[in-house]
């Protein structure tokens, strides 16, 4: 053991690369804050402007089970929605196909992204079990978040849209993070919210009881649609896309200062 009377010429690194500090308790401001910037850095860096974010089930995959079909549907539906959305592609990326980075409707959305050979996000998290970043996500735009709140900031922050498809509690959890947000207005643009597979959500959620009971008002049905076939999907996104993004257009992701408002914010 050492003496704490003897001098010692040891030298303890700065704080940004101490490790032990960053991966302390008094260092989780900092890990939060870095779960914001790295992904600003590399939007920015390749230049997406907005997303269409897909949700779904990560136990939904291809030719597997009952629900099978939604995975095809998913991929069909984000391959021709990156098609249409390069007609808008010149100084930045719009309508970027996003996902939660993992498999099932996960992987389908970027999948049908990549076969359309456009850009596709992945906002991964670390889990015990599933969740893995699937081949598809667009390498310099595949992230990995700790904190599922910062990886909620930035699913709502660049969304012009979005589509649920069939889902557990993770999808059930993001999708009622939006409409909340979206009732509540706190999102700053209107969004197209398209519940994929009417059947499903029915069965699931008893919308009609919410509103029988008074816990939400009927025009809070207005909030979402359904959709049961990638066409009538993609007419329902562009026709969205086309009145809330296009014609009502933001400008280009704004500096940090800005893109951090608590009054006015772009996204979230």
């Amino acid at each position: 053991m050492s003496n704490p009377m003897e001098p010692h010429s040891e030298r303890r690194p700065v704080a940004y690369l101490n490790d032990k500090f960053l991966n302390s308790p008094d260092a989780r401001a900092l890990r939060i804050l870095s779960e914001f910037l790295e992904p600003l850095a590399h939007f920015r860096r390749e230049k997406v402007r907005d997303t269409v974010v897909f949700f779904g089930s990560a136990r939904i995959r291809e030719g597997d089970g009952e629900l099978a079909r939604y995975y095809d549907d998913a991929r069909t539906l984000a391959r021709m929605l990156t098609n249409w959305s390069q007609q808008f592609t010149n100084s930045t990326y719009r309508f970027v196909v996003c996902s939660g980075g993992g498999p099932g409707i996960m992987e389908a959305a970027n999948r049908g992204a990549w076969e359309a050979e456009g850009k596709t996000v992945g906002l991964n998290i670390g889990l015990p079990f599933e969740q893995f970043p699937n081949p598809y996500i667009t390498p310099e735009l595949s992230f990995e978040f700790h904190y599922f709140f910062m990886r909620k900031f930035w699913f709502a922050y660049l969304a012009k849209a979005l589509v649920v498809f069939p889902g557990g509690f993770g999808t059930l959890d993001e999708m009622m993070e939006i409409l909340t947000l979206t009732q509540t207005q706190k999102l700053a643009k209107k969004m197209t919210i398209l519940l994929y597979g009417s059947a499903y959500w029915k069965e699931i959620i008893n919308f009609e009881a919410l509103v029988k009971y008074g816990t939400i008002a009927r025009e809070d049905l207005d909030l979402f649609q359904f959709a049961d076939d990638p066409a009538t999907a993609f007419e329902m996104l562009k026709t969205g896309l086309a009145a809330y993004a296009l014609q009502h257009d933001t400008p280009e992701m704004p500096a940090m200062s800005k893109s951090i408002n608590p009054q006015k914010p772009d996204g979230a």
